[in-house]
């Protein structure tokens, strides 16, 4: 059965010349004998159409199919499937052409992406190196001077063995913030859901950061027509910490003498959470990556307020609840305040 149009096309065109050709010599040299060279005509044609045909069938064309069912198999990785069912009736080396474009351009968006991640890895090891450095130089600083002779004057050496504490805390904040969030993104962390009342966990909250709060004159208020109860299926450790981190980050950047508002909002099937400050809020440029690990909009703020961290808090603010199959979103307004909200979902009565 004749399959592909173009060998069929070929072998006429290669056959009919060679007849020709075969003919005129044999029609010159054999005394112009008409019929005889009609005959050699007709049988040189035929025998050479044959075997350029299934030369290029089976030995060219073939083999351009192979090569072609290769470059589709490996593209979509379904072998068996494609060997089996895609229709090789058409023209293969078409398809083939249209083929190696498709998989070359799957190959370079391929590349790209490795080179975003590389770039992104790169960036950050050289942020967890900077995070690192730090308290473990401190540690030093504040242990060689103990040795050189501080160690002997009471009120220094318990002030500098304190700083050398506090630098070990932060150490040891920053390397257990990396291994959660490791955790987080590999899924080992299992989420234990159960159900409780948000509103009563934000109270909770509220009274752990009472006094940061009111160092830098800060009121922790929940919105009117928001302090009743509003339950939630969650796991209420892994949501405490997000409230955690979103209200150490709201004292952070907030103004002094300024405003945190919590607010709580029924969506039907979820329940919807919002963090609110009024402080000098977050510029656009920089909202797209305020979930990123280490990322900070002010470093100096932060240390200013005594509440420096470890860079780590939005981020695994946005995979808990990722983890709990919901979502965390920001929007802000330079001059007015930042509001991050999530979701949870609602638990039945």
């Amino acid at each position: 059965m004749i399959r592909n149009p173009k060998p069929i096309y070929i072998a006429i065109v290669v056959a009919s010349i060679i007849s020709v050709v075969v003919s005129l010599t044999h029609f010159f040299l054999s005394d112009f004998n008409w019929v005889n060279t009609i005959i050699i005509f007709l049988l040189s044609g035929g025998l050479t159409f044959i075997v350029f045909f299934y030369s290029l069938e089976f030995f060219i064309y073939r083999k351009i199919k192979l090569i072609y069912k290769t470059i589709h198999s490996l593209k979509t990785q379904k072998y068996d499937a494609v060997f089996q069912n895609y229709d090789w009736t058409n023209d293969p080396i078409s398809a083939m052409n249209k083929e190696v474009i498709v998989w070359a351009r799957d190959k370079k968006e391929e590349i790209d992406q490795l080179k975003r991640l590389a770039e992104f890895r790169k960036e950050f090891l050289g942020n967890v190196s900077h995070e690192l450095k730090t308290p473990i130089f401190n540690i030093q600083g504040y242990i060689h001077t103990l040795l050189d002779g501080a160690i002997d004057d009471q009120e220094v050496n318990k002030k500098f063995l304190g700083k050398a504490a506090r630098s070990a805390d932060r150490l040891s904040d920053l390397v257990a913030d990396l291994l959660e969030i490791s955790q987080l993104e590999s899924g080992e962390l299992i989420m234990e859901p159960e159900r409780f009342d948000i509103n009563a966990l934000v109270k909770d909250v509220y009274e752990q950061f009472e006094v940061k709060a009111k160092d830098r004159g800060i009121s922790l208020l929940i919105k009117d027509g928001c302090n009743s109860p509003f339950y939630v299926f969650a796991d209420r450790y892994r949501i405490r910490q997000v409230l955690v981190n979103l209200f150490i980050n709201s004292i952070k950047y907030g103004n002094e003498f300024g405003t945190t508002t919590a607010a709580y909002y029924d969506m039907d099937e979820n329940i919807l959470i919002e963090v609110a400050d009024n402080g000098n809020g977050i510029s656009q440029e920089h909202l797209p990556r305020i979930f990123e690990r280490f990322y900070r909009v002010d470093k100096s703020r932060a240390r200013e307020a005594g509440l420096g961290g470890t860079g780590l808090g939005l981020a695994i603010v946005k995979h808990i609840i990722e983890a709990h199959q919901q979502t965390v979103n920001v929007r802000s307004t330079e001059g007015k305040g930042t509001t991050f909200g999530f979701t949870l979902q609602k638990a039945s009565i």
